[in-house]
């Protein structure tokens, strides 16, 4: 057995995924850990099995939530899935992958008139934040996140995550945001078009003096130029940015939010896993419990490593047991991994001892289908 099971409460997924009072889940974790196939497994299975109707929302650029799900593209609109088993349990299951430029084109139009959307569409400024801009992908993961749970079309929400770092700064998002409105550049730059609409070039030359020679020297006068038009252009919509953002926050930390850590028994992933899990204490965010995917039992869990390989000795030196050996030394290795494991698995379950956890057998193949979905989700849920 992995001491995640061990030490820690079994984490009942069933449980969580048939609670109308949860609304929301949110598989986080490191990159590389099968969060994407984890995320789409529980949604198909809340679907399937609890009847729920169910929005799977992947941040992952990866394409293979759309492949196993077997949609030909996935995009900023929730597309149902079809050909899934929902006629007994009357669910349905819709995928979705951010696209955070449209998603914050969709919040300018929804703020402001279509003149000034289209003022704000043709700035420089604002085509490279919506597109590449350090933190906007969070940010508008943020918003969609609000966008789907104040729809209230689905029962439940999934929500797939980046690598654990870039999923913080999905935590971080409002209080970054507030921090960067709240900011003294920022209300510089706010200061003429609250004051008279005078450009910022103008306002700088006129006021800044060498403060102004300095800060196009770093960054440029047509750059600051832009700048000063793209926040005057949103200046209306800030408020509603930060509120949103917070509101979205409060959700996160509200009841009807279950947040599922997922991990392999590697160093690394148990280390992110448990670094996550402090900070969703701090933030007092609900942690459900961890999915520990892709650990390895041997067949015969009471032949240790060592009696395993004395064996296969003993057969090569009396000769004419060579595949006997051989089966003994590879249970021998798998042996020998699965302890490893284990002791990887005990620095999270020893640092949590109280967070509820599964583990995973690792599967022979990649999951590629709804098949092997629902594999994976039925795993998941053995308790």
């Amino acid at each position: 057995m992995v001491p995640s099971e061990d030490a820690a409460p079994p984490l009942d997924v069933d449980q969580i995924l048939a609670d109308p009072g949860v609304r929301i889940v949110v598989c986080c974790g490191a990159g590389g850990v099968g969060k994407t196939t984890t995320a789409a497994a529980l949604a198909l299975r809340a679907a399937e099995q609890h009847g729920r109707r169910t929005v799977v929302l992947t941040i992952d650029p990866a394409r293979r939530l759309a492949q196993s799900l077997g949609l030909t593209e996935l995009d900023n609109t929730p597309r149902q899935v079809k050909g899934i088993d929902v006629e007994s349990s009357g669910g349905q299951l819709h995928a979705m992958m951010l696209d955070m430029k449209r998603t914050f084109d969709d919040v300018v139009l929804q703020h402001t008139d279509p003149a000034k959307a289209a003022e704000i569409f043709a700035n420089p400024f604002y085509q490279a934040m919506s597109s590449t801009f350090a933190g906007t992908q969070e940010y508008m993961a943020m918003e969609k996140l609000g966008q789907l749970h104040a729809r209230g079309e689905w029962d439940l929400i999934v929500v797939d995550t980046p690598p654990s770092r870039s999923a913080l700064d999905f935590l971080d998002a409002p209080a970054r945001l507030s921090r960067f409105l709240d900011g003294r550049m920022l209300r510089l730059l706010l200061a003429p078009a609250r004051s008279g609409g005078r450009s910022m070039f103008s306002l700088v030359t006129a006021s800044f003096g060498m403060f102004s020679k300095v800060v196009q020297k770093v960054i440029g006068a047509q750059l600051l130029t832009d700048l000063s038009g793209f926040v005057a252009a949103l200046d209306s919509m800030f408020g509603g940015f930060r509120q949103r953002a917070e509101q979205t926050y409060r959700i996160l930390q509200a009841r009807e939010t279950a947040f599922l850590l997922v991990a392999a028994p590697e160093p690394d992933a148990v280390r992110e896993a448990a670094y996550f899990a402090g900070r969703l204490g701090a933030e007092r965010m609900p942690l459900a419990g961890l999915v520990l995917n892709r650990v390895h039992r041997p067949a015969v869990p009471d032949l240790s490593a060592a009696d395993s390989l004395a064996a296969a000795e003993r057969l090569a030196g009396a000769g004419g047991h060579e595949r006997t050996a051989e089966v003994l030394r590879a249970h021998a290795t798998l042996a020998e991994q699965a302890a490893r494991e284990e002791r990887v698995a005990a620095r999270f379950t020893e640092a949590f001892p109280a967070v509820p956890a599964v583990s995973v057998t690792a599967q022979p193949a990649d999951v590629h289908d709804v098949d092997g979905l629902r594999t994976i989700g039925e795993a998941i849920s053995r308790h």
